[in-house]
């Protein structure tokens, strides 16, 4: 049975959870977009995954950088960040939420009168849905690892598809994932398009080798937020820490493996292709080690958001 980075432990209150659709609110089984929504019809939108930590949106300013980033890049006016915010925080608060929630912000082009590409066929502004959902991360996945499977897909560079942009169009990286897990692997490893490895489907891919942490130049890969946040505390404790291009061969023979996301953090990786990493348990002392740094770093910007409220 494969695993998942976003697996997470069963809750019951999610059941009952109310979605943000437009300003308005609607239980989840009447929560509703019209088919002709423009990321349905063509995936032309943008989103954010953010974890609520003890109340504060962890992170929050770089995941709204991202995301308007992205607005920009697309030629879509999604509004304020303070209106954004202001949605972010009515969603959690009207669901009573607080701790281990799992957040995901989709901004769409908006509604069309006819099936389109064209902006122009666009009715009014963007529709804006926020799910807010009781997640903690399944414990069993970060004790036993992961394993992976590096897919034929590879991941395209910004004259295809610009990875800088967080948006609808994941068709590749599910393609990636179904042959990943076809081949028995939790999820999948991809290569850019020159051979070196770049990232997996969902989340972003580290190696550690002789002390050292590597991660690819980001040029192919979706600039994760707990991706930055690795590489910042890692310089910070004085580890060897490069952004390079580096090839499987590199990966079998590594020390440890991780994969960071925004909802499972570090999730060490005991097996690529087959090959066994490190003693295969996933508990390496490198990764045990940037763990803890990571956990201090949310701490400490939850604290500085309550500082500033």
């Amino acid at each position: 049975m494969t695993k998942s980075t976003h697996a997470a432990v069963a809750d019951e209150r999610n059941a009952d959870v109310q979605i943000y659709i437009n300003g308005e609110f609607f239980p989840r089984d009447e929560a509703k977009i019209s088919v002709f929504d423009s990321g349905f019809l063509v995936g032309d939108g943008i989103w954010e995954g953010i974890r609520l930590h003890h109340g504060v949106f962890a992170f929050l300013d770089q995941h709204l950088d991202r995301l308007f980033a992205g607005a920009k890049a697309i030629h879509l006016d999604i509004g304020t960040r303070e209106e954004i915010t202001a949605a972010l925080r009515a969603t959690v608060d009207r669901n009573g939420m607080d701790d281990n929630v799992h957040v995901r912000l989709m901004i769409t082009r908006g509604t069309k009168k006819t099936p389109s590409q064209h902006p122009s066929n666009t009715i009014g502004g963007p529709n804006i849905v926020i799910i807010a959902e009781h997640k903690k991360a399944d414990p069993t996945v970060t004790n036993e690892g992961i394993s992976l499977f590096t897919a034929t897909v590879r991941r395209p560079g910004p004259d295809v598809l610009d990875q800088n942009l967080n948006c609808h169009s994941k068709l590749h990286e599910v393609i990636a994932l179904i042959q990943a897990v076809g081949a028995g692997a939790d999820e999948a490893l991809m290569l850019d398009v020159n051979g070196a490895v770049a990232t997996c489907n969902a989340t972003n891919f580290f190696i550690v080798k002789k002390g050292e942490l590597w991660t690819s130049t980001g040029f192919y890969n979706l600039p994760g937020i707990t991706r930055a946040l690795v590489l910042q505390v890692s310089r910070a404790a004085g580890i060897p820490t490069f952004e390079k291009d580096f090839s499987l061969t590199d990966v079998y023979a590594a020390d440890e493996v991780f994969v960071t996301g925004t909802f499972g953090g570090l999730t060490p990786v005991s097996q690529v292709d087959g090959r066994t990493i490190g003693d295969g348990s996933g508990h390496a002392p490198m990764t045990q080690r940037l763990v803890e740094l990571y956990r201090e770093a949310i701490a400490a910007d939850v604290d500085a958001q309550r500082a500033n409220q």
